[in-house]
């Protein structure tokens, strides 16, 4: 197992947790690295090109690191007054980022042009409240690597939304998919292109920029239903990854794997049956062939074959949001 990376956990309620070994060792991040008491940390995103950057979505706005997670500061904006449950940034152009907010606080879309300096807020229309989850969150932003000006964004649970001019007008696609609890949103280059939807029952997929849709049909695909988290291959973009599980918290789960950009899967085999439902997978660039992925509470598990094999580390977490490493 190689060691020469840094992996970051974030977590609901304990922040982030370091390892600067590969998971070995583990440091909580506090205070007096720049990350507030005992934080919700709802989503981790690093830079397309500089991973060591890494922005992090929390109750108290936007917080950003520039040493791999090792310490981080606020960065003051619009956003500072929201909850932060997604980030994006555009696969190009990374000075183009986009920022999803939620539960407590209002779900709304900003972009930034600058590389997070400025926010602005963006004309999508969002329920104010939502059946089950009370106010809705954004739970997906995904930008189009090949067309990036298609921006698509998931919401739980008011359904989810596309943009065609890079994010300054917005559509529905609830009539499309008619189940609003949408958990994630991803577009893989392809071979064929393919946009997913990952609501709390099925996965959607549509190989035309979403001018129709294909369901999976989970129920006769997948051992369990509840999707949750998913993240697509950098160098194979046909080889997708989605997180699942029984039921939300759950019991047990798995990791489902597409190489076919979603025309058939398969589960991956974990070492140790979930505690939960499988939460979130993260595959990065500088090795592809790494993927970490975990449960809603707290097991973290690694893969240094794209899949085939998987460890769990020793560590366990408290509620996990979401999962990502860099090289050291």
């Amino acid at each position: 197992m190689t060691t020469g990376m840094t992996v970051l956990v974030g977590t609901i309620g304990q922040g982030v947790l370091r390892s600067n070994d590969g998971g070995e060792a583990w440091q909580r991040i506090g205070p007096n690295q720049g990350m507030h008491s005992d934080a919700l940390v709802r989503c981790l995103t690093n830079h397309p090109t500089k991973p060591e950057v890494v922005f992090a979505g929390t109750e108290r706005g936007l917080l950003r690191s520039d040493d791999a997670g090792r310490t981080w500061r606020s960065v003051e904006s619009p956003l500072s007054e929201f909850c932060v449950w997604k980030v994006a940034i555009h696969p190009h152009d990374a000075a183009v980022m986009f920022a999803g907010t939620g539960t407590p606080d209002p779900a709304a879309v900003f972009r930034s042009d600058d590389g997070g300096a400025t926010w602005k807020r963006l004309p999508v229309e969002v329920a104010e409240t939502c059946e089950a989850v009370g106010v809705p969150r954004v739970t997906g932003i995904a930008i189009d690597p090949v067309d990036p000006r298609n921006v698509w964004v998931g919401l739980e649970v008011d359904g989810a939304r596309v943009s065609h001019d890079g994010g300054d007008s917005w559509a529905s696609i609830r009539s499309a998919i008619p189940n609003p609890d949408v958990h994630a949103v991803a577009v893989s280059a392809g071979p064929p292109k393919a946009v997913f939807v990952l609501v709390n029952n099925d996965v959607f997929i549509s190989r035309d920029d979403g001018g129709t849709w294909t369901p999976v049909q989970a129920a006769s695909v997948f051992p369990w239903v509840y999707c949750r988290g998913i993240a697509v291959k950098p160098s194979d973009p046909s080889t997708v990854y989605v997180a699942i599980g029984d039921s939300t918290p759950g019991r047990t789960g798995t990791v489902m794997q597409t190489t076919d950009a979603g025309a058939t899967w398969k589960s991956l085999d974990l070492p140790v049956a979930p505690n939960s439902a499988m939460w979130v997978v993260d595959v990065q660039p500088e090795d592809d062939n790494v993927v970490f992925a975990a449960s809603r509470y707290g097991y973290l598990y690694r893969s240094d074959d794209g899949g085939a094999n998987w460890t769990k580390l020793w560590r366990e977490f408290s509620e996990v949001s979401s999962v990502l490493w860099t090289p050291n």
